[in-house]
């Protein structure tokens, strides 16, 4: 019997496996080791087993050897290090001077410090005399004048490259200088406006380089997306060669996706709740380890991960009191000796099972793994196939599952398993010429050195129409050779590279005024308001006052049996529209618009039932939001017909709100980005249109492509907004189809069944379109 087959057999699991998939083994396609490559390099990894390359590492390793900028985007653990290591390294070696002066360096920009460390870790351990050295937050100023002087190999992350090294590159310039080769790891991690911001950095970088007389070949790494060669270019600006034929051994793998049963309680307006998809996780977590199965569960938040490492040490222990402690947790937040403690004790099996975020699915090295359990779908498909292949990574076989939550889209998954399993992988979104992007960087670029006319082919046909409206602002001060920055603050700390909100917002503890952590500015009226329940790193703490000016919330501890949650209003205004198509009489647009919001109140419920304890004004000023949208609309002749079938004018404003609320579920699976990246508005009749309409927004300044991906794919995405809503077991909506987290409306009113005939309206002369992609 399969490991699969032994998870369902016990009573009441086998109906809630929806679907089940086996990926057949993939044998190894060797190379030989590229004739240029470094004797004590090649004779380094033979060492630790390397004996031959995979093809595709030598084939990305010979573009970069040859300066063709390189993307390699191929599978978890398909050894993807190596490709850029071999060039990089060997070129090192060969450009030493005599007395063993740099003659050439790389930098390794990494999303995340762990992962650089690991890097570090991994280059350590070849053994060869290169000198590597890590920039970041944790730098010493005397590791950072070491690393600046000497390293040749160093390892820093897009934060460090935007404030540091760009803005001090006349202290860089010798490292800058010699500047060969540029490595951007985990190049899928930069989407949306995060994206927009490190492509910007990527462009100053190249700029300065250039100053300098270097002009260095960029190697990206990435885990499989689709047009890759598209998203490497649009970061770099630079033509680049794909490599994306994955010749690494795989084990077969045998796929699963559950969904959790329905409980008798009840939440809001009485919808049934389904079992948290964390217990379910902690139940199988914990089977696994009873059978001695080297397990790793990812799930997406630190609270999530802390809750399930401790029920499956409960569950353990009522079994065998001998194996408590054998499942562990692994987050972000924990100090790096206790991270690299943990994947030592995973490596070695002292640990069998271990919770993590997605700090283990960037990249670090943990072998020998035999099932992944996946709670919730982690955004992306690409990330899906990158956690899920973390099992079997030894070669042998493999479980991978995807427990779902309760959430729109992972209930489509589980019940459309070719929209997760038979479909491409996303290409990562973002927009390079998001003028709320630009503006910031192309100020710090005049303060690293005067911008001019020419860098237009680096910074994009909006430059000039950027540069003139800072120039307008008295923010630069065009001169004949150029853009200068004139103000004496650094510019660089104008762009928060990766939140878009506006400043953020420190928690503070009102006692001692210790910075407890940071929110985002956009989040702040929703999360850190006066009267706020907020939770961190399990703690429970009260905010007592919200300072706007000063960007403060002080709090307290606290211990409560209540949780809040925000309601507000929010308006939109159709600024331009940029594109539209009609479907019969109906109508889906593109375009900019404006989002005024305003938190007006928050509630009080109760911990364990939901219930509403109390609702209490707020008085906080409305923000207003320039973004794009995406928007359809029904025209009242279509409505009109919609009544024989049940649809009164009275039901309008619910079901138009529950296809809102479905549709921002499922618009990550069109577009890489988390429904908190996006938000809409619906209406029965807007002034702007003057029609029913739902729009569905970016929630950041300028747009961050999401909305535009919803529109390139509106047929497949509302097909799929209605699939859901319609499959769904409940009778009258709940949190798998058309209730939402963040309705700012108590998610009232609400009508599922309307939402249904509506979106059947809508689509009934859409074009046929493919699934996600």
């Amino acid at each position: 019997m399969s490991l699969l087959d032994r998870l369902c057999a016990a009573p009441g699991r086998a109906d809630r496996l929806t679907h089940s998939r086996l990926v057949p083994a993939r044998a190894a396609q060797s190379a030989e080791w590229p004739a240029w490559a470094d004797e004590a390099v090649v004779t380094s990894y033979a060492a630790r087993g390397v004996t031959r390359p995979w093809a595709h590492q030598a084939a990305a390793a010979d573009a970069a050897h040859r300066g063709e900028h390189v993307v390699l985007a191929t599978g978890t653990a398909s050894g993807k290090s190596l490709a850029y290591l071999l060039p990089a390294l060997t070129t090192i070696r060969a450009a030493r001077g005599p007395r063993g002066q740099r003659g050439a360096s790389v930098l390794y920009v990494a999303p995340t410090k762990a992962l650089a460390h690991d890097q570090w870790a991994s280059l350590r351990e070849l053994g060869l005399d290169v000198r590597v050295s890590t920039h970041d937050g944790d730098s010493s100023p005397e590791e950072r004048e070491w690393t600046r002087d000497h390293a040749e190999y160093v390892l820093t992350n897009p934060d460090m490259l935007h404030r540091s090294l760009l803005p001090g590159h006349q202290r860089w310039s010798a490292f800058f200088r010699s500047l060969r080769y540029v490595v951007i790891d985990e190049c899928h991690h930069y989407r949306g406006v995060f994206g927009a911001h490190v492509a910007q950095v990527v462009r100053r970088l190249r700029r300065i380089c250039a100053s300098y007389g270097a002009y260095p070949t960029f190697v990206l790494a990435s885990a499989t997306v689709a047009e890759p060669e598209v998203t490497a270019r649009r970061m770099t600006g630079l033509e680049v060669t794909a490599v994306t034929t994955d010749a690494s051994p795989r084990g077969e793998l045998a796929l699963g996706l559950w969904e959790p049963p329905l409980t008798s309680f009840t939440g809001e307006q009485g919808a049934p709740v389904r079992r948290p998809a964390t217990a379910k996780t902690a139940d199988l977590l914990t089977d696994l380890v009873l059978e001695e199965v080297r397990t790793l569960a990812f799930v997406r938040s630190r609270r999530g991960v802390e809750t399930v490492a401790q029920r499956a040490n409960e569950l353990l222990a009522e079994v065998d009191p001998s194996l408590a402690g054998r499942v562990d947790s692994y987050r972000g937040g924990y100090l790096p000796e206790e991270r690299r403690e943990l994947e030592a004790a995973l490596r070695s099996g002292r640990l069998l099972g271990m919770a993590a975020t997605n700090a283990l699915e960037l990249g670090i090295d943990v072998s020998g793994l035999d099932a992944v359990l996946v709670t919730g779908y982690p955004g992306t498909r690409a990330a899906f196939w990158q956690q899920v292949g973390r099992a079997g990574r030894d070669g042998g076989a493999a479980l991978g599952m995807l427990v779902a939550r309760d959430d729109p889209l992972d209930t489509y998954l589980v019940h459309h398993p070719e929209a997760l399993l038979g479909a491409p992988v996303e290409g990562t979104v973002f927009d390079t010429d998001n003028p709320y992007v630009l503006a910031p960087h192309l100020c710090a670029a005049a303060q690293e050195l005067p911008v001019t006319v020419a860098d237009a082919a680096l910074f994009g046909p909006r430059m000039r129409e950027v540069l003139g409206s800072l120039t307008a602002q008295g923010m630069l001060r065009r001169r004949p050779a150029g853009w200068y920055w004139t103000d004496a603050s650094r510019a660089c700390d104008l762009a928060d590279i990766r939140s878009a909100g506006g400043a953020q917002v420190q928690l503070v503890e009102s006692t001692t005024g210790r910075v407890v952590g940071t929110v985002d500015g956009g989040r702040a009226h929703g999360t850190a308001h006066p009267g706020a329940i907020y939770l961190h790193r399990g703690e429970t703490w009260l905010v007592e006052d919200l300072d706007l000016e000063q960007n403060v919330a002080a709090m307290r501890r606290v211990q409560v049996d209540h949780t809040t949650s925000a309601r507000d209003v929010t308006d939109i205004v159709v600024v331009a529209e940029d594109e539209h198509v009609a479907w019969g009489r109906c109508r889906v647009a593109l375009g900019q618009v404006e989002v005024t919001n305003q938190v007006t109140s928050f509630l009080r419920r109760r911990a364990r039932t939901g219930e509403v304890i109390d609702e209490t004004r707020l008085d906080l000023p409305p923000r207003t939001l320039s973004t794009t949208a995406v928007w359809w609309t029904v025209p009242d002749e279509v409505l009109a017909e919609l009544q024989a079938a049940g649809l009164e004018p009275d039901d309008l404003p619910g079901a138009a709100h529950a296809a809102e609320h479905c549709s921002i579920g499922l618009l990550p699976l069109f577009a890489t980005c988390d429904r908190w990246d996006i938000g809409g508005v619906s209406t029965a009749r807007h002034p702007d249109t003057g029609l029913l309409t739902v729009f569905v927004h970016d929630g950041h300044p300028g747009g961050a492509g999401f909305a535009e991906r919803g529109y390139r794919t509106a047929a497949a995405w509302l097909r799929a907004t209605r699939a859901t809503i319609a499959a769904c077991e409940c009778a009258a909506g709940c949190p798998s189809c058309v209730q939402s987290p963040k309705c700012g409306n108590g998610n009232e009113p609400l009508d599922k069944a309307g939402a249904v005939l509506l979106l059947d309206a809508l689509l009934r002369e859409a074009p046929e379109a493919p699934a996600a992609g």
